[in-house]
């Protein structure tokens, strides 16, 4: 590349300028290498397991609850609609991953539960998935981590107390 090239625009990081607020900075900075670990996650997990972020997402929701939770439960904890929960329990359960149950106390929902087929895949997916995570973190010192892990702890709390929106 010649002096007086310059690379592509990749992404909006790369456009900040001294100018401009350094918490802006610091917030395209952090999206910008949010988005490269989700692309390298989601091409991982399509490449090894044939599956979607999404689909490893909702399955790690029922991991974590082995008695299963409503499609209402998931679409909260996965921030989605309803009705991209249900397109993807549809897809699991006819793949017999999940498995819809009558709700033990509400007539009118289900509760989704991991098959024992889908709680095999899913540990050989978390297990496989955290190590591609450390992968991506090793770049930064173990001192490095933990200070990153306090600092985001504290805009974390700070966000909770209800920050102008």
């Amino acid at each position: 590349m010649a002096a007086d090239e310059t690379l592509p625009d990749t992404d909006l990081e790369s456009r900040v300028i001294d100018e401009h607020h350094q918490a802006l900075k610091l917030w395209l900075r952090w999206l910008s290498c949010t988005t490269r670990i989700e692309d390298a996650i989601r091409k991982r997990l399509a490449a090894e397991f044939g599956t979607t972020l999404p689909r490893f997402d909702l399955m790690a929701q029922l991991e974590r609850q082995p008695e299963g939770l409503t499609m209402r439960e998931l679409s909260q904890r996965l921030m989605v609609t309803g009705g991209n929960v249900t397109g993807i329990t549809d897809q699991l359960e006819s793949e017999g991953l999940v498995v819809r149950a009558p709700h033990p106390t509400d007539r009118r929902a289900f509760s989704v539960q991991l098959t024992p087929t889908g709680r095999k895949l899913f540990r050989r997916m978390a297990t496989t998935h955290e190590r591609w995570v450390v992968e991506l973190f090793a770049g930064w010192t173990p001192e490095q981590k933990a200070a990153m892990h306090e600092q985001l702890a504290v805009l974390k709390q700070h966000l909770a107390q209800g920050s102008p929106t």
